[in-house]
């Protein structure tokens, strides 16, 4: 009975495997899920030269929603992504006492991705 089973079972996957490759999987990626899509926020000091290490804030100004990122060593993050969700959304900067005027953002949504308005914001901390 065991051997009638297993003979059975081999008899189901014999099309499957003497078709032309067998099973086939698809290896293109959801372009809704392949990479989230970011806001490049770039820190200066008063004479225009790139902040390390300052802390980036964006909160959404209707949900309150909030997402942090530091600086590197160009001064740049880009840790501000399609989270935060669609709407305006207002960023601040902060290195030590000195903390940048904010900047707002509008993110619009379709069926996969948010994109920011402007994609990229300099942001310089008060002297």
């Amino acid at each position: 009975m065991l051997r009638a089973r297993q003979l059975l079972l081999l008899l189901g996957l014999v099309p499957l495997v003497s078709c032309d490759g067998g099973l086939r999987v698809n290896r293109q990626g959801d372009p809704c899920t392949e990479k989230l899509i970011t806001l490049r926020v770039e820190v200066v000091n008063a004479q225009g030269t790139p902040v390390e290490d300052a802390l980036v804030t964006a909160t959404h100004v209707v949900t309150g929603r909030t997402i942090t990122g530091t600086t590197g060593d160009r001064g740049v993050t880009t840790a501000v992504n399609e989270d935060i969700g669609e709407g305006t959304v207002r960023l601040t900067a902060v290195a030590g006492s000195k903390v940048s005027a904010p900047a707002e953002v509008a993110w619009t949504c379709d069926e996969c991705h948010c994109h920011p308005e402007p994609t990229t914001v300099q942001l310089q901390l008060n002297p």
